[in-house]
């Protein structure tokens, strides 16, 4: 599940049982994702108090829309599938979230979150690459700069944390992957294959 050593849910003890407990709580299983970071748990918590921060001030689509353009950028599997089931279970059917995922230009969203996609891409890939050019883009399609700067947080703050989990080999989960329709579950498994069933009941 990663390449580094985790703590394993039967010795769990303090701030990461109290993690684990949430995770199956809310999904029925630990995830990978806090498995991965077990070993440091206090960064999980200050990751989900930024993220918090970061999310509070933006329309959650436009949110969803710049983490999934971020997560394909930065060819985080474990991300763009979270991402785009939200999208999915949120805002679109699962062939128009295959389609953003693909080719946004072309799956029907407006110009805005075309430009916005493509921006928050150019920032998780290559940040120093943009000018005052495409700042002024993003004005042009009704953007102040305060909801620049939000796109810019949330694909910096996507570029730590899909850093960290593929860094430290952690997979997308085996559920996770299983509950996306196998064309999305293909298209977005742009890095690392999600780790597979047995694995994770293992």
């Amino acid at each position: 599940m990663t390449y580094i050593q985790t703590v394993p849910p039967y010795a769990a003890a303090g701030q990461v049982a109290e993690l684990y407990a949430a995770d199956v709580a809310e999904r029925g299983y630990v995830a990978n994702l806090t498995r991965a970071f077990s070993l440091r748990p206090v960064v999980l918590v200050a990751w989900r108090q930024l993220l918090a921060a970061v999310v509070a001030p933006i329309d959650r689509r436009r949110f969803e829309l710049v983490t999934l353009a971020a997560a394909s950028a930065l060819r985080s599997t474990y991300c763009a599938m979270a991402h785009a089931r939200v999208l999915r279970d949120g805002f679109h059917d699962a062939d128009t979230v295959r389609r953003i995922v693909t080719s946004p230009a072309t799956a029907g969203l407006d110009p805005t979150d075309v430009a916005i996609m493509e921006f928050a891409e150019r920032v998780a890939r290559d940040a120093t690459s943009i000018g005052p050019d495409d700042v002024d883009r993003l004005r042009t399609h009704g953007l102040s700069d305060a909801e620049i700067l939000d796109v810019i947080l949330a694909a910096a703050a996507r570029c730590f944390f899909s850093t960290v989990l593929d860094a430290a080999g952690a997979q997308a989960d085996a559920q996770l992957s299983d509950d996306l329709e196998p064309a999305l579950r293909a298209a977005v498994t742009v890095g690392r294959p999600p780790a597979d069933r047995v694995a994770a009941d293992g």
